[in-house]
């Protein structure tokens, strides 16, 4: 499995599921494929036909094409499929942790993949385990399927119960022996769309996943919304909003998604082109060529170029098949692990004023290798620009940044920044310019990474390890005024 560059701000997971139709685990390795940027950690599928039988399962490391091949998906027989791909942002990265999970409950079997994270796993997990709860994992993606499991024995609907006691980043699919439940939590901070297929019923975290496949796609689901497919058809049968406002993870737009998706309403790739653009209106600079940091910041350097004028040139050339070495380098080849993902083409750089787009700066280490790499090509000056604000604070809701300490923004200030990675200038997009280029103004998202202010209180003590560490509490270690959450 190739690791991801610490560097790097790691997304959570992608879901995708399907429902009436005879190639079900098929289609669903596809989807999973589709999907694998949103995490290469595990993967699995879980099948079934209508009216019983036992639910089948296979989950493994690594990324899809390494843990199926076509033997085992014949093994995953059904007309309807849930799938899970992951990266860790609760739990460690362990084979029990996989998903989907599946239980035996009183109801019947039920399995469910979850992307996002919990903001209140701690104290429910320990209320769980207080009152007799045996848990098989460390993620909390399992403590919705004991709280499923135990809504069964009380009064008023099973998931009702359930989804009204977590809090947090979840858009889940539930596979109960007669549907799929598709779930959005009332913020709606991680994405999940709806799709046909002839007469089959598509679910999945992004809609590029429908392209590959040859689905339609039909709408996201909306913040809140509980919809089912079954034998009664697709219906809506819950509104979680609780008059909680839409908060989708405007870093969705800037980096997670892939260019291909279609989050609430607006293209991915045009988001990233008219931050470029807006970006080369807030931080212009004579230079002679524009060059994109692959992949992400393609887009943005492509509205960078065309607001500015500036000629497009491709210097950096990206290694697809990055890998796990055996050895390691860095005492041969000094910055190996940019180096051995990006290459530079010397003679497009050599005697130029570049100016450099990126997504994101988190750590400064990766940026400040290019910038080094750009001067011994012979690049005459260096101006880097990033198509988001400053990094300064943790994500709760599922994304895996450093501690805030290893932020960079959060510890000097631009100026200072560019002098640590000897840039001749950095501008970032401020917020406003950033939500208003994803298609709306800063109280449709979260933008708490960059603003310090969160849609859903937290407990600061809670990190992706909380569950292993056991340091569960009911009350926050934080006084009021630091349970900071948006005031509109």
């Amino acid at each position: 499995m190739p690791p991801t560059p610490s560097h790097i701000p790691r997304e959570e997971c992608g879901i995708f599921g399907v429902f009436g139709h005879p190639d079900a685990a098929q289609l669903t390795y596809f989807g999973l494929y589709a999907l694998q940027h949103r995490g290469q950690e595990s993967a699995g599928i879980v099948t079934s036909w209508p009216g019983g039988g036992p639910f089948k399962r296979h989950r493994g490391m690594g990324l899809v094409s390494q843990v199926f091949d076509e033997n085992i998906l014949k093994t995953l027989d059904g007309d309807r499929a849930i799938g899970h791909v992951r990266y860790s942002t609760t739990g460690s990265s362990l084979l029990r942790n996989a998903q989907p999970l599946v239980a035996e409950t009183a109801a019947g079997q039920v399995a469910i993949a979850h992307n996002g994270n919990l903001v209140n796993a701690g104290p429910l997990r320990r209320e769980l385990e207080t009152s007799g709860s045996i848990f098989q994992t460390t993620t909390d993606s399992e403590i919705i399927l004991h709280l499923i499991a135990r809504g069964l024995s009380e009064s008023g609907g099973i998931l009702h119960n359930a989804l009204h006691r977590i809090l947090g980043a979840y858009s889940l699919l539930i596979l109960g022996e007669e549907e799929i439940i598709a779930v959005r939590d009332p913020h709606g901070f991680r994405p999940l769309c709806y799709g046909r297929l002839g007469q089959a019923h598509i679910f999945s975290s992004e809609s590029c996943a429908f392209d590959l496949i040859g689905a339609q796609y039909v709408r996201e689901l909306h913040p809140g919304e509980v919809f089912a497919v079954g034998l009664q058809g697709p219906r809506t049968i819950e509104d979680l909003s609780r008059k909680k406002r839409s908060a989708l993870c405007v870093f969705e737009h800037v980096y997670f998604a892939r260019p291909d998706s279609i989050l609430d309403g607006h293209p991915v790739s045009e988001s990233r082109k008219e931050m470029g653009r807006r970006l080369a209106r807030l931080h212009p600079v004579d230079a002679d060529i524009v060059v994109p940091v692959p992949d992400s910041g393609n887009y943005a350097a492509q509205g960078y170029s065309e607001e500015s004028g500036i000629p497009l040139e491709h210097a950096f050339v990206r290694n697809h098949y990055v890998g796990r070495t055996f050895l390691q380098p860095t005492q041969l080849i000094r910055d190996f692990s940019v180096r051995v993902k990006l290459n530079l083409i010397r003679p497009l750089v050599q005697g130029k004023r570049v100016v450099v787009v990126d997504d994101s700066i988190v750590r400064g280490t990766t940026s400040r290798a290019r910038v080094v790499n750009l001067r011994e090509a012979g690049a005459r000056e260096v101006h880097v620009r990033i198509s988001c604000p400053p990094h300064k604070h943790p994500c709760f809701y599922g994304i895996d940044f450093p501690d805030p300490a290893k932020l960079i923004a959060n510890q000097l200030p631009p100026e200072k920044i560019a002098e640590y990675l000897g840039a001749d200038s950095l501008g970032y997009l401020d917020v406003d310019n950033m939500t208003y280029a994803a298609g709306g103004p800063r109280h449709n998202y979260c933008t708490a990474c960059f603003t310090g202010f969160y849609p859903e209180p937290y407990d600061f003590s809670t990190d992706k390890l909380i569950l292993e560490q056991r340091r569960y509490t009911t009350q926050s270690l934080l006084p009021p005024h630091d349970q900071r959450t948006l005031q509109l």
